[in-house]
């Protein structure tokens, strides 16, 4: 079955898991199975548990792992809420890919595309809040703020502004009527689209995808197994850094107050270590195959062999 959706960093995926002993995979953002599939065909002591808030993405991701049946449990829902749920044992390796799939950003009705004749933008169709909501109603502060801390958008106050006059002349209907607005205010000419940074903060928005993160890294953090391996990948700053000071906080072995003059703590407090330093990034060989992969960032984390 042909995938709709490149997974990025793949080598660099499986190269992190290389080591995990036997167990349960979790892939949390299942997506269409491209990770797990080649995870799954390359680790045969792992079984396999994805997770997918996205009912589209789970109805092609069954049929996909069909070959690997007996090593495979599908779960509808956010990571956060599942993964604290699960009852399988241990938990050796742990997938999350929180960038938005390919098949999203390009299924015009998903509202995702800048050309889109829908303003969606929600990774679960039942969900309650989604785009048109978001822009249409939230007051002018709270669409500063979205396009501020969430879309990073330096005129984030003309272009909140801009939409709320759009939207006084009658309804913003559809990504492509929105994207539009985007134009008038951020001049075009960089390597991303005018509205790139509004449309990633309206979507963390409609998604909580930021809660989501915080959540998952908390349910990771209260229940972790022994040589667990956690790898993450983000696609922007927001993302990448509250996986960084999370990992760097598990990474601490002294947790004593900053000014004491001594450690009193015994230094043992370290969870485990970060396998890299630094993030990995796409290959230059990987970019010319998959453009979407630029901002891709891999960070992975291991669990001591005493962690309980």
């Amino acid at each position: 079955m042909k995938t709709p959706h490149i997974p990025v960093l793949l080598e660099e995926v499986l190269e992190s898991f290389s080591t995990v002993p036997e167990g349960y995979f979790v892939d949390c953002t299942l997506g269409y199975a491209g990770h797990s599939s080649e995870i799954l065909e390359k680790y045969t002591h792992l079984k396999h548990i994805g997770i997918d808030r996205d009912d589209e993405a789970l109805v092609f991701s069954k049929n996909r792992l069909v070959p690997f049946s007996g090593r495979s449990t599908l779960y509808k829902g956010t990571f956060a809420n599942v993964l604290p749920t699960l009852k399988e044992r241990p938990i050796t390796a742990l997938l999350a890919d929180f960038g938005v799939s390919s098949l999203q950003l390009d299924k015009m009705e998903r509202g995702f595309s800048f050309n889109s004749e829908t303003l969606d933008m929600r990774m679960d169709a039942n969900a309650s809040l989604s785009a048109h909501e978001v822009v249409n109603e939230y007051p002018q502060d709270k669409l500063e703020y979205i396009f501020d801390t969430y879309g990073e958008v330096r005129s984030y106050r003309k272009l909140a502004g801009a939409v709320v006059e759009a939207r006084a002349k009658g309804s913003i209907k559809s990504a492509k009527e929105l994207s539009e607005i985007a134009k008038i205010v951020i001049p075009s000419g960089g390597k991303i689209h005018p509205a790139t940074l509004m449309f990633q903060g309206i979507r963390i928005e409609v998604n909580n995808e930021l809660g989501e993160i915080e959540g998952l890294l908390d349910a990771i953090e209260k229940k972790h197994y022994e040589n667990e391996v956690v790898s993450l990948i983000t696609f922007h700053s927001l993302e990448d850094r509250l996986v960084k000071n999370r990992f760097k906080k598990w990474a601490t072995a002294c947790i004593c107050d900053p000014h004491a003059i001594r450690c009193t703590c015994s230094k043992n407090h370290a969870l485990g270590k970060v396998l890299v330093r630094k993030p990995v990034t796409a290959s230059k060989q990987e970019l010319k195959i998959n453009p979407r992969s630029r901002s891709a960032k891999l960070r992975s984390f291991r669990f001591k062999h005493d962690s309980k």
